[in-house]
């Protein structure tokens, strides 16, 4: 099922974002958690409306991790595997895609001082048997990217980080996605991505950056070929005061943009996850980012990455509250292309500056101004 919107091939709502109870680091969820299957007939709902045309999760998300049983999805006496066959008949109902299958890396307290770059080799082999369940599961559901999203991989105390381990360790890692991958003929994948991000939830991360990303899977994978990066634009760059057309740009230049998360971002500030153009700033640099897209002539997946702001949650009315963010972002994206769409670029202007002005009067359809001498 296909969307086809200037840049746009799909629009993707994944799990986390419709499921978010909406806490924070200063107070419990505004609403009750929802159950996977709960969260899946909304997500199917907004597919029947035609809202969306896929969706994505991590792997707890759908089912409970446990480490004892690491291929509880292989058993078909267990939970996960009942469960990820109701879940795959609600998506088959909906006609709904599989995008991305993320493994969570950061929930578990396992995982606090890292997953795929622990210094405790059992934590790290731990890690990879998690992933290699998170790839079945993507299989089962035919989903197109594996994504690394780089968790908790990372330092606060750069004293004690073994710096000539921990990118040999990430590299082993990852090595492994493709290997296993090729391994058990996993057809689906056309790619893995990696996420970058600064910092949060680890003070600092070790591929906080695009390009981070990009010279990592150059210089460090055995098949770079199949790595590409799902940048969260315009939050995770934002908080490094990164700039989303810049980015966007540089990637589909190295051949590298496999898809973004979309949301909205305060620069500088801790990861708001608004959504999209929804906030006090941003909706220049994101109409700038699909006008960018446009003009390099790339086409794509568009993943929302965020949840509604606190303060709309309503428990309540917890599934409205939730159909209406998916509403909220089917908007946003739609607004930003049919602005990116306005802008021409067909004058030679004074200055840059008047360029830049008058792409503002075709964004906002102004007429010319009559300036008063």
């Amino acid at each position: 099922m296909l969307y086809n919107k200037d840049c746009v091939t799909q629009r993707s709502m994944p799990f986390w974002c419709v499921g978010s109870p909406l806490a924070d680091p200063f107070g419990g969820g505004v609403m009750e958690k929802l159950d996977s299957l709960e969260i899946a007939k909304i997500i199917a709902w907004a597919g029947k409306e035609g809202y969306i045309e896929a969706t994505s999760y991590h792997d707890d998300d759908l089912v409970p991790w446990d480490p004892a049983n690491p291929e509880d999805d292989l058993d078909p006496d267990s939970f996960a595997y009942k469960r990820l066959r109701e879940l795959k008949a609600i998506f088959d109902d909906a006609g709904l895609e599989v995008n991305s299958s993320i493994c969570n890396l950061h929930g578990h307290s396992m995982f606090r001082d890292g997953g795929l770059c622990n210094p405790d080799k059992e934590i790290r082999l731990l890690a990879q048997k998690k992933v290699e369940r998170t790839l079945r599961i993507g299989q089962f559901f035919g989903a197109k990217y594996f994504v690394y999203w780089v968790a908790r991989d990372g330092f606060e105390v750069p004293v004690i980080t073994k710096w000539d381990k921990v990118y040999d360790h990430l590299a082993e890692g990852l090595n492994h996605v493709t290997s296993y991958i090729r391994e058990k003929n996993m057809t689906n994948y056309i790619a893995a991505t990696i996420e970058p991000k600064p910092n949060e939830p680890r003070g600092q991360m070790f591929l906080p950056t695009s390009g981070h990303a990009v010279g990592f899977i150059y210089g460090k994978l055995n098949d770079p070929s199949f790595w590409g990066v799902n940048p969260e634009l315009l939050q995770h760059e934002s908080m490094a005061l990164m700039n989303a057309v810049m980015t966007v740009s540089y990637l589909c230049s190295m051949d590298k943009l496999k898809f973004p998360h979309f949301g909205c971002q305060i620069k500088a500030q801790f990861d708001n996850d608004f959504p999209p153009l929804v906030g006090p700033e941003g909706l220049k640099e994101t109409v700038m980012m699909f006008h960018a897209l446009n003009s390099i002539g790339w086409k794509g997946v568009v993943e929302y990455d965020c949840h509604m702001l606190r303060a709309e949650g309503t428990p309540e009315e917890a599934v409205q509250a939730r159909k209406q963010f998916i509403i909220d972002c089917t908007n946003a994206l739609e607004i930003a292309l049919d602005l990116a769409k306005r802008i021409t670029n067909s004058s030679v202007y004074p200055s840059q500056s008047a360029a830049d002005l008058a792409s503002i009067r075709e964004m906002c359809a102004l007429p010319e101004a009559k300036l008063v001498r």
